[in-house]
Order: C-alpha cells, then structure tokens, then sequence
C-alpha cells in the first residue's frame, strides 16, 4: 500500500485546537492542509516532523507524523510573531513524533476520551 493509499487519520492536539479557534483556522482547512502535506507540499524538517502554512499564509503549523499512521497537529504561531521553530523545539517534536509512531490505536482512543486529541479527519472508513 503506498502513503497515498494509506488511511488518514488527522488530530489536533487539545493546545492546539485552542490556538486554531483563535486563529479562525477551521477543521476544513486542516483536512486539506493534511492532503497537501501528504503530497510534498510542506517544509519537511525531518523525523516525521512538518511545517505547513495555514490560514492564507497568516499562520504556520507544525505537523508531527512519523510513520505517516497519525497526523497530529502539535503547534501553531503566527508569521508576524516568530519565523520558525528553534533547534531545542525541533528536537522536542521529532521525539514527539517518534512516540505517536509508536501509539497503538487504543492509545490514540484513550487520548481522544481525555480530550487530549481531537480529531478531524478520518477516511479509514471510506
């Protein structure tokens, strides 16, 4: 089965989907920003860790999905604030994308009922 193949399932950590609202950045948007990621269209900083602009380029995101299993949105900052994530940071989210690799799906359920994920977008099924 190739990544294009392969069933999306797309979160928003708690922190961020916070930060999305604020932001004006829908579940929509998100979706699509996923499939543009999964097409090479993001800044692929390495060990499963993405950056992808966001709400008409006002707002970068970062994606973590090593593994390509999970996609969870982790962290969001506006262009005008800061120009990207430091190297401590960087670490600090591949080692997150590391342990999402790793999660089976009852994990992600356990995270979903303590509302510590979100999730967005689901074509398992489809």
């Amino acid at each position: 089965m190739t990544d294009a193949e392969e069933p999306v399932r797309a979160f928003k950590s708690a922190w961020f989907a916070k930060a999305a609202r604020k932001a004006l950045i829908d579940d929509e948007e998100l979706c699509e920003a996923i499939a543009e990621v999964r097409l090479g269209q993001a800044d692929d900083l390495g060990g499963g860790v993405y950056k992808k602009r966001l709400n008409k380029n006002r707002h970068r995101s970062i994606i973590v999905a090593k593994g390509r299993r999970y996609w969870v949105y982790a962290y969001l900052f506006a262009k005008k604030d800061r120009a990207n994530i430091d190297e401590d940071e960087l670490g600090a989210f591949r080692k997150l994308a590391d342990l999402y690799a790793g999660k089976a799906d009852a994990e992600i359920e356990k995270e979903l009922k303590a509302k510590e994920l979100v999730e967005i977008c689901n074509d398992r099924d489809t």
